[in-house]
């Protein structure tokens, strides 16, 4: 199962108390998979489709808790015209169908459908514990998590532009970051941050799966930094062996083409020891001259050489 699926069958379990909480979670599900058949005695019926079953058991959970209703479950699968699973929940009284439709504010007072392309009646999810629920319904209904071992990256694919920014802005109410990009027709809002991953996990009541996520972003971290520590000293170690092949073939040319022991002393003993000890580090090279100098004298002395070997192969 992957990391998303986990998370959703965790917030599949978490369900509000109160119930204006668990109208505010239910509308989301029905904004993001359900739909309603009018008849044509004028009776209506409340339908939420998902390829995962989880969400309509979460449907099915909230609407018996919430109005005492047990809907209609069924499947339909592996058919020439479908693919995987499609998992269905009915409401075929028509009684009950408008009491849900009408506390969700999906019905009106006087009978008026509101079109499910439209977002959710802000009236559903006025409270701080009702934004909570409707983020965690939204994402169980068009939401998924992308592996945090391999990337970070959250998202919401939303069918129109009011509905995207209805939950970008519930994200915001938060303090946490949110965009929307158009992808394919749909609408996409999405956290790519991992610290805002990780308030938004907090926020829907994935507690469990939080605490797997923050354990990956730890080794990620420590394994990044091992790797950047790497990297650099394996430069660093790079930049001082050509250093040294580049300082070994300046005294040699001095050596063929001039001679050592034309050099004044210190030069020449600089010169050998560097001949001598060639993997040696500068800081320690100076420990082999009489006397010993540090790091910043052997530079001085190797700069001479170069400039020497330079000028003698100019000259030739």
């Amino acid at each position: 199962m992957s990391f998303s699926m986990d998370m959703k069958e965790e917030l599949s379990g978490q369900t509000g108390t109160a119930r204006h909480c668990q109208i505010a979670e239910l509308s989301a599900l029905i904004s993001t998979c359900g739909g309603f058949s009018l008849r044509r005695d004028h009776r209506l019926f409340l339908v939420i489709q998902s390829e995962n079953l989880l969400v309509v058991r979460k449907a099915a959970v909230l609407i018996r808790r919430a109005f005492q209703v047990t809907p209609e479950i069924s499947v339909l699968g592996n058919g020439d015209w479908i693919k995987g699973r499609l998992y269905t929940l009915v409401i075929p009284d028509h009684e009950a169908s408008a009491r849900v439709l009408g506390s969700t504010r999906f019905l009106s007072r006087s009978g008026v459908l509101r079109d499910l392309s439209l977002p959710v009646n802000n009236l559903v999810i006025q409270s701080s514990c009702c934004k909570r629920a409707f983020l965690r319904g939204a994402f169980l209904g068009c939401g998924s998590l992308s592996d945090p071992r391999k990337s970070y990256h959250l998202e919401y694919v939303c069918q129109s532009p009011e509905k995207a920014e209805q939950i970008r802005e519930q994200i915001l109410s938060f303090g946490i970051e949110a965009r929307i990009v158009e992808r394919k027709n749909a609408q996409v809002v999405y956290v790519k941050e991992s610290e805002g991953i990780a308030d938004l996990m907090n926020v829907m009541g994935a507690h469990r799966s939080l605490l797997e996520y923050e354990n990956i972003r730890i080794l990620r971290g420590i394994s990044g930094r091992v790797n950047r520590t790497v990297n650099c000293e394996t430069a660093n170690l790079n930049k001082t062996i050509s250093a040294a092949v580049d300082q070994v073939r300046d005294i040699e040319t001095i050596r063929d083409m001039l001679g050592l022991d034309q050099l004044p002393e210190p030069l020449r003993q600089m010169a050998e020891v560097r001949l001598e000890y060639q993997d040696t580090p500068l800081k320690d090279l100076g420990q082999y001259l009489d006397p010993p100098v540090g790091k910043s004298g052997v530079n001085h002395r190797l700069r001479k050489l170069k400039q020497i070997a330079e000028e003698l192969r100019a000259g030739s």
